[in-house]
């Protein structure tokens, strides 16, 4: 499992007709942000220029080229269950060319590295052109219910073949939004790259944990 910064989005709150709020938050790699977190054979994760139209991009490549590695593109904590979680990304990737990418998603159980089981996706493929993926999940087996899961992970699954130009797919636009009866406990974080103070903080908290670990 790889490590990479984690910024917590700011969200927009709405009320829905007074029964549910819905919270939301978008990101689009144009602060140099690549991912927060990944699993399998993610060889890299690497903020690139696409073009003056879509700005920065996330380029994901497939190293070594075997079975299926997962992004993770965003993470939402303080879920109940029955809450309502939209999320999609722009893809680009042929399956040709380069590789393809979907959306999936999976529940974790503690940290973000601690996996819950999948909570599915959608089996749309990006292709040679950029292509909105999206996808609807419903929380369940959360702690309010019992169960153990404490999150949901957005993924971007990669798909590698022989002959292919290139082992990278590329994804952009990431939106995510949660509709529930309580929102206050909900954070969306994204791969965002902390404010210049929170990674001062984030440096004094490394420091102290080496001391502690002495």
């Amino acid at each position: 499992m790889k490590a990479f910064a984690l910024g917590i989005a700011a969200v927009l709150a709405t009320s829905t007709l007074g029964l549910a709020d819905t919270v939301s938050a978008t990101y689009d790699w144009e602060d140099g942000g690549t991912i927060v977190g990944s699993y399998g054979n993610l060889g890299s994760a690497t903020n690139v220029y696409w073009d003056p139209t879509q700005g920065n991009v996330v380029e994901l490549t497939e190293d070594p080229v075997s079975g299926t590695p997962q992004a993770f593109v965003a993470w939402i904590t303080g879920l109940n269950d029955g809450d309502i979680i939209d999320a999609s990304f722009l893809g680009f990737g042929d399956g040709e060319d380069f590789s393809k990418v979907r959306i999936w998603a999976h529940y974790t159980t503690g940290g973000i590295d601690d996996y819950g089981g999948s909570a599915g996706g959608n089996n749309t493929y990006s292709g040679e052109e950029w292509t909105l993926l999206s996808d609807q999940w419903e929380f369940s087996g959360g702690t309010d219910g019992g169960g153990d899961h404490t999150g949901l992970v957005i993924e971007a699954r990669i798909y590698t073949y022989s002959g292919q130009l290139m082992n990278s797919a590329f994804v952009d636009d990431l939106s995510v939004s949660v509709t529930a009866e309580d929102v206050s406990g909900i954070e969306i974080h994204t791969p965002a790259i902390p404010a210049p103070g929170a990674l001062a903080l984030l440096g004094l908290a490394g420091l102290a944990g080496r001391r502690r670990r002495c």
